[in-house]
């Protein structure tokens, strides 16, 4: 059948994160025409959002900085999580993650350097210190225009503000960066409010896409293929439901507006398929005034209850470790939402790391947060029993005086204490509950995206239900099943196998 093309190139990216971004540079490089489509009108999507932790183990990042990385350790540990399952792909992206760095780390406008989080999990191979690598702060003038063109981090761009005054950090440098080395090329064209309707096979292969801009339908030819990196179904409410994906789309951080499956759909519309739609790299959620919800990370104070007024897990968890323990324990309402109950030892203000930082009042104002001068009051006004609350409060401010929670060993792991600043006692990560006012915020179950989506196979390519691979058709990132299962193995986990499947893909595509 003869197509109408608008235009063509020889490989087409839908989606403009760190992964998308990742493939579309190293397509470029390679000498291939490369077009880069992005659903809304800044770049970045979820990863701008990001701190933009990068797990790449492995590489020369780790060597600068003098530290006992390797291609092994990093399988070893892998291995040790995950087991077997997806064993060649965890071998993919140990083994590529070197190759990646150096590639990107060629041009000028990219150059990364280690900094410390501990990887998720006391497993053979973890590193206490972590591994995870990170692109250095961007002056935006730099990157001239193109500065413009990426998402503003979390806290501006859902108040719909523009870039805040100074370097772009974390995940607005990462993109930056990508942006700005894709375009050197010479080879790539970048652009927004490009929304995939659908994909075009002939003969069972993918040889471009349509696509909705400007109010008009364009077919774009793709000679070498079409790679999916364009988010989850975390925005997407109704696929959400289907695939009993817990949490909400609206407590789910990603743009909003984005992410809502239309890549994963196009994927199945011609028959690829899937696996883990029900699973996200969750978290809890410091629900805001407006319905939807805050990444809290690093808590370093404070203990959470159920509806019951009982503990139920360690509040330093990992934040996907959180999520899924919340998800657990919930029963009808019983843990989502959930309180976070604190005192006015840090001003009135949450205990913990929340983006987007919600000022307390309006919190207090609306409702999600509450205040009291005692924990019986406090109980009342949470509806939560009195004797309960009081009696885990004062179970907790035993176990910070002891240094020990003998409960949910809070304070035992590295993480715990990795944001904790001294306290004076035994134990960083417990500190005792003891100076009114106190405080209750509501807890919900977040996410930073579902990870869920096209099964794919070592170069990316997405594969049908019998195992065979549908050709020109590749996917990386959230729009892909993720190799990790049930389980976030370290920081930039999900930037990191990303990145390194939208390269294999990419230099699939160029053999």
């Amino acid at each position: 059948m003869m197509q109408d093309w608008t235009t063509e190139c020889d490989v087409l990216v839908v989606g403009s994160g760190g992964g998308a971004l990742t493939g579309a540079y190293t397509a470029a490089a390679r000498g291939l025409t490369t077009i880069v489509l992005e659903k809304t009108d800044r770049f970045g999507g979820t990863s701008a959002y990001s701190g933009a932790s990068i797990w790449l183990p492995g590489t020369q990042v780790q060597e600068r900085a003098g530290l006992p990385d390797s291609t092994e350790n990093a399988r070893t540990y892998l291995r040790a999580l995950l087991g077997d399952a997806e064993s060649e792909r965890q071998d993919a992206y140990v083994e590529t993650a070197p190759d990646v760095v150096a590639l990107l780390e060629q041009n000028p406008h990219i150059e990364f350097e280690f900094r410390a989080f501990p990887d998720y999990y006391k497993a053979e191979g973890r590193m206490d210190t972590g591994r995870s690598i990170n692109p250095l702060d961007l002056d935006p003038a730099d990157i001239g225009d193109l500065a413009g063109e990426v998402r503003p981090e979390l806290d501006q761009d859902r108040t719909g503000q523009d870039h805040a005054p100074g370097p772009m950090i974390g995940g607005r440098a990462l993109i930056g960066r990508l942006l700005a080395a894709v375009q050197s090329t010479g080879n790539a064209e970048l652009r927004t409010e490009s929304i995939l309707t659908s994909l075009i096979v002939e003969d069972g292969r993918v040889v471009g896409a349509e696509v909705e801009s400007g109010g008009e339908t364009q077919r774009i030819k793709a000679n070498r293929g079409v790679l999916m990196a364009a988010g989850g179904i975390e925005g997407n409410a109704e696929m959400r439901e289907q695939a009993g994906t817990p949490g909400k789309a609206i407590w789910s951080m990603g743009p909003f507006g984005a992410n809502t499956g239309d890549a994963i759909s196009a994927g199945i519309a011609v028959g690829g398929a899937t696996d883990l739609l029900d699973q996200a790299w969750f978290c809890p959620g410091v629900e805001q005034p407006d319905g939807s919800a805050a990444f809290m990370v690093g808590v370093r104070g404070g203990l959470v209850v159920d509806n019951a007024g009982e503990r139920y897990l360690n509040e330093s968890l990992p934040y996907d470790q959180f999520g899924r323990a919340m998800d657990a324990h919930d029963d009808n309402g019983s843990a989502v939402p959930s309180f976070m109950i604190f005192d006015s030892r840090e001003g009135g203000g949450l205990p913990a790391i929340c983006i987007p930082n919600t000022a307390p009042a309006k919190h207090l104002e609306a409702g999600t947060w509450v205040a009291a001068d005692t924990l019986e009051e406090l109980a009342a006004k949470t509806g939560l029993p009195a004797d309960a609350l009081r009696s885990t409060v004062e179970k907790f401010n035993d176990a910070a005086k002891l240094g020990v929670d003998e409960e949910f060993h809070r304070g035992e792991d590295p993480y715990d204490a990795f944001f904790c600043p001294p306290n004076g006692g035994a134990n960083a990560a417990l500190t005792a509950i003891e100076n009114g006012p106190f405080y209750a915020a509501r807890i919900v179950l977040s996410d930073l995206g579902t990870k869920g989506g096209l099964v794919t196979d070592v170069n990316g390519r997405v594969l049908r239900a019998d195992g065979s691979a549908i050709d020109g058709l590749y996917a990386a990132g959230n729009t892909s099943a993720s190799l990790s299962g049930r389980f976030y193995p370290g920081p930039g986990v999900p930037l990191g196998t990303a990145m390194v499947f939208s390269y294999r893909a990419a230099q699939d595509m160029a053999k």
